[in-house]
């Protein structure tokens, strides 16, 4: 972030070039793998250093969610939207969470992953579905165009107006069905658990492809499939079942906690972001809007990140900075990153404020 100065102090001169400082340097602290971290964040304090300006060490999942109010500010809105408070879905590779963010830097985890993240997942399954000529990465989206080679007008989805609809498992023409994740335990007490879970979803994919279905009897056999035995319309159906299961899954925790406020709380949230690589899926945007239209929250917003923004990028990250340097946030030169680091302000850390290292100008 940088604003017109004419001290001679703030002007950086290459050549015969000039331009004026950066007001801070902004680099990722975590969470993540320190190794990796540390190469950005000792670039950023040393050019901090360099150019005698703070530096603000940041959360890499807060920036996710506050990456549409990027997009707001880009596009000269008259106001940063979403507002708080609203509901944060922070999907990828590695994380699976629903969030209630109330404020900056007061994020509270509503529902996460058992097992694993839905990325995960979607890349594994896509690496099981699809014909070996066509599954190359980035695999979830090798996954969705194989699935939906003419995009929207291949979708022919409708959301489920009920829990029983949504939980009932749906026995394509193949003959196979795909449960909804947490649905078959005992009285379906757990699907109403807000937590996610999608291992079990990526292992019936991976028992479809590989042995035969007893039509007959609805139940698998031992005998493996001979290589190449799924044709192309089958594997296209699995590929949209199971994203088709996974994303109501996802939009299933949503729908749970906005049904469990009290009609005054849910009144105050307009908006729900979904962010993270898997937030570049059309279909499941499409998915979601859906979902809240049939549940009767039409009026809540969905804010989705341009694709090119959705995955890891130096553009979530600056923003998260200006917006911690504008609440008059900085962190001092001798922090480290942080492999594991919460963003929630109840949890054993503290969240993003919990940890050493910040000074408050």
């Amino acid at each position: 972030m940088t604003k017109p100065d004419s001290n001679p102090r703030r002007i950086l001169h290459h050549g015969n070039t000039s331009r004026t400082k950066p007001d801070f340097i902004s680099a990722t602290r975590g969470p993540g793998m320190r190794s990796n971290l540390s190469v950005g964040l000792d670039a950023g304090k040393a050019l901090a250093v360099a150019w005698n300006v703070p530096v603000i060490g940041v959360h890499h999942m807060q920036a996710h969610a506050l990456t549409p109010r990027l997009v707001s500010a880009l596009e000269s809105r008259a106001t940063t939207g979403p507002n708080f408070p609203f509901l944060s879905g922070l999907v990828s590779g590695g994380h699976s969470m629903l969030i209630e963010s109330t404020g900056l830097t007061d994020h509270k985890i509503l529902a996460t992953t058992g097992d694993i993240a839905l990325g995960d997942c979607l890349d594994k399954a896509a690496r099981a579905i699809l014909p070996a000529h066509l599954a190359v990465p980035p695999y979830g989206r090798a996954l969705e165009q194989f699935a939906f080679p003419a995009g929207a007008s291949n979708y022919n989805y409708t959301a489920p107006a009920k829990r029983d609809a949504e939980l009932a498992r749906r026995v394509t023409k193949w003959g196979w069905g795909l449960g909804a994740p947490l649905a078959g335990s005992k009285n379906g007490s757990s699907s109403r658990k807000m937590v996610y879970s999608f291992s079990g979803l990526l292992s019936s994919i991976e028992r479809f492809v590989k042995f035969e279905y007893d039509h007959q009897n609805s139940t698998i056999s031992s005998q493996l499939r001979q290589p190449g035995h799924l044709s192309d319309d089958e594997r296209r159906d699995m590929a949209k079942e199971v994203m088709r299961v996974a994303f109501e899954h996802l939009a299933s925790r949503v729908m749970l906690h906005l049904s469990s406020l009290s009609p005054a709380e849910a009144a105050k949230v307009n908006s729900v972001v979904v962010s993270g690589g898997v937030a570049a899926n059309r279909f499941l945007r499409h998915v979601m809007r859906a979902f809240l239209d049939v549940r009767g929250f039409s009026h809540v917003e969905l804010f989705f990140p341009p694709v090119e923004l959705c995955t890891d990028n130096a553009a979530m990250i600056g923003w998260a900075g200006i917006e911690m340097w504008e609440a008059g946030w900085r962190s001092q030169l001798s922090v480290r990153p942080i492999k594991t680091w919460s963003m929630d302000p109840s949890a054993s850390d503290g969240g993003i404020l919990g940890v050493e290292g910040w000074l408050k100008a």
